[in-house]
């Protein structure tokens, strides 16, 4: 099992508005992809940045479904995200193997 965790930094001015749009407009949208089997959401509570931060938790089987997610879903997604809330939400990626 993998993990694409991307955690979204929002500005308090959009905090509200972004929790919004992400659970009702971004994340159904990545999701019909069909890439990801399911997804987890967070705020984490001891973020040491200014705003509110996110994390969300993507789980797949197949590394090429990410690939493919990657190569024809992701540019999109990201500048979809900076069209609409350009620098209030800043976001960073990691990809995880589950190990034990």
């Amino acid at each position: 099992m993998y993990l694409y965790n991307v955690t979204f930094i929002a500005d308090d001015s959009v905090a509200t508005e972004w929790a919004e749009w992400l659970e009702q407009v971004h994340i159904p949208k990545l999701m019909s992809t069909g890439k990801f089997l399911s997804y987890k959401a967070w705020r984490i509570l001891d973020s040491p940045n200014e705003g509110v931060t996110y994390s969300t938790q993507y789980f797949f089987e197949d590394l090429e479904d990410f690939a493919a997610y990657l190569s024809e879903f992701d540019q999109t997604f990201s500048e979809e995200i900076y069209l609409k809330y350009g620098e209030k939400v800043v976001s960073f990626s990691s990809t995880m193997q589950d190990v034990l």
